[in-house]
């Protein structure tokens, strides 16, 4: 394994307490139906939120692809193989959703980056600064770090997105975004340089 590369974690235990994700899917193949409408319980807050994001906020139109995607992974379930977690292949389906809704509607616009980077905006500001001087420090910097994201490529930003706001491993965010392993590292690259370049105002 190549060094900086991070692998896929194993999925943590079930916060609700139920079943593995993997048992689920095994039910829901046996008919049990029920056991799917866990697995949407489980993972749709999830689901959503992404879809908020990359909807620009619109929780109508993020509830309905969120369905859709659902809707789609039940019809698929029996494509799921379990080489990656239940959770990051639905994930994958939701953003193709997300994808086949955008290439119906006007270029998508940048999402929020401020909060998709994982970069909170407090924590790069000396720490003298306090009360109205520290916010509006942070809101400049969160508008800067906005504009420097909206520069990247979709490809840069989206691998952004999940490696750093969701937090996925660059063998996750290959699959969900379905391009080769390499090709996310070189993407995460390129935009940390541009990144690099466009904040250095913002450097201690």
């Amino acid at each position: 394994m190549s060094p900086g590369v991070r692998t896929a974690r194993p999925a943590p235990p079930p916060a609700d307490g139920g079943p593995p994700d993997a048992a689920l899917v095994a039910r829901v193949r046996l008919g049990e139906r029920n056991a799917y409408a866990v697995l949407v319980r489980r993972h749709q807050g999830a689901v959503r939120a992404l879809l908020r994001r990359l909807c620009k906020g619109d929780e109508a139109l993020a509830d309905d692809l969120a369905q859709e995607a659902f809707l789609q992974a039940w019809r698929k379930l029996d494509q799921f193989r379990g080489d990656a977690r239940f959770s990051t292949w639905i994930y994958r389906i939701a953003y193709n959703v997300f994808l086949m809704h955008a290439r119906t509607q006007r270029p998508q616009e940048s999402l929020d980056e401020s909060q998709e980077s994982g970069l909170d905006p407090e924590t790069t500001l000396a720490d003298g600064a306090a009360g109205p001087q520290r916010e509006a420090a942070a809101a400049e910097l969160s508008a800067d770090l906005q504009r420097a994201l909206a520069r990247l490529s979709d490809a840069e930003r989206a691998a952004i997105v999940q490696c750093y706001y969701l937090d996925r491993s660059h063998e996750e965010a290959a699959y969900v975004l379905g391009c080769p392993l390499g090709t996310v590292k070189s993407h995460l690259a390129r935009a940390k340089q541009k990144l690099k370049a466009q904040m250095h105002a913002w450097e201690p």
